[in-house]
Order: C-alpha cells, then sequence, then structure tokens
C-alpha cells in the first residue's frame, strides 16, 4: 500500500492534531524498527494507520460493526476510545484493500495491547505511547527504555502499567487483553531472567 495515499487520506480527511500525531507515531515507530531489527516501511505504515479508524465517529463507528458484523468485544461499545482499533483495521482492510496481517494486527490491538503481540504489534503500541507530543509524568523514562537503552519489554510493560492505573483512576472499564498483555511480558522477562541464571551457572 502506497504510504503517500495515506498521507493524503489523513491529511484531508483527518483534523491536523491527527494527522500529526500519526506522523509523530510513524517516525518513532521506524526509529524503532531500525534498533529492533525489523521491517521499517512496515512499521511505518503500520505507525501511520493505527488510528484511521479515528476518522469516523463513535456513532459511525457503532453503524460500520452492526452492518458488517465487526468482530469486537462487548466492553468496547461502552469504551468509545476502544472501537476505532479493531473498526479501523477493519477500514484498512476493506475499503483500502490493505491485506498485511501484521499490520492489522498491529492497528486492531495498539490501545489493549494482547497477549499474542508480534514484534510489530508492540513496536507500534509502544511508538504510539511515546511519540515526542507525549509530555505526560513518567513518558521520558520509558522513551529513554525504548530508544536509548533498547530494553522494549521492560518499556513496554512500564507503559502497559501506567494505562492500567490511568483507566483505574478514572473509573473506567479495563480490557482484559491489557491484563493478558501485562502478564505475557512478565512471564517473557521471568523465562529470560531464568535463562540468564542458568547460563551464568
Amino acid at each position: 500500500m502506497n504510504r503517500e495515499k495515506i498521507h493524503e487520506l489523513l491529511r484531508i480527511k483527518g483534523s491536523e492534531k491527527l494527522y500529526g500525531h500519526a506522523q509523530r507515531v510513524e517516525n518513532t515507530a521506524i526509529e524503532l524498527a531500525e534498533k529492533y531489527g525489523l521491517n521499517e516501511e512496515k512499521a511505518a505504515l503500520a505507525g501511520l494507520t493505527h488510528d484511521y479508524g479515528k476518522l469516523l465517529g463513535h456513532d459511525e463507528l457503532i453503524n460500520l460493526v452492526q452492518k458488517n458484523d465487526i468482530e469486537i468485544e462487548p466492553i468496547m461499545l461502552w469504551e468509545p476510545a476502544l472501537l476505532h482499533a479493531p473498526v479501523g483495521a477493519w477500514l484498512l482492510e476493506h475499503e483500502l484493500g490493505l491485506q498485511d496481517q501484521e499490520v492489522l494486527d498491529a492497528v486492531r490491538q495498539h490501545t489493549t495491547g494482547s497477549g499474542k503481540m508480534g514484534l510489530l504489534s508492540r513496536i507500534v503500541y509502544l511508538a504510539d505511547f511515546i511519540e515526542p507530543n507525549r509530555r505526560f509524568g513518567g513518558v521520558e523514562i520509558i522513551r529513554n527504555l525504548a530508544l536509548k537503552q533498547g530494553q522494549l519489554e521492560q518499556a513496554l510493560l512500564a507503559s502497559i502499567e501506567m494505562t492500567i492505573f490511568s483507566v483505574l483512576q478514572k473509573g473506567r472499564l479495563l480490557h482484559d487483553a491489557s491484563i493478558a498483555f501485562r502478564n505475557s511480558i512478565i512471564l517473557f522477562l521471568r523465562e529470560k531472567n531464568l535463562e540468564e541464571k542458568h547460563g551464568k551457572g
């Protein structure tokens, strides 16, 4: 898929804020892909399109779900911030003809995470979290972990835990996938530590 076409669509249909964010996530995804040995073009496309569903309003997203039987979890109907991810992936596939399942998964999973995320999905999740205009407390530490120290899993764990804490503080519904994502990272890090200990022994 031609990234220039996506740039044009986002520039014309989206707000200046949305388009600027998409560009920054695109560039951050490229930077992370270079650091972690991932195809940079694929990372750029996934980063650029991750919020494609936000070109539509919440009611439009719900109508698309109902008319096309798009598979979503019921919790997403109660949390509008989550709905744009799976519907965005559906739009990219069915309206723009995007067939790359890794890219579609990255778009689909970028809000909640998942217990079974590939490297591209993890990079897009993190790129969305640490893009240069993010200014909230703690983001610089996570940015340094990911970009300077090269500790992808530690940066992801800090990101999802911060997100979960924020969701709980606001009294909002917490998606099961976010818990599964957190647990999968912790298990990965524990297994890695065990392997390192056995290796040293």
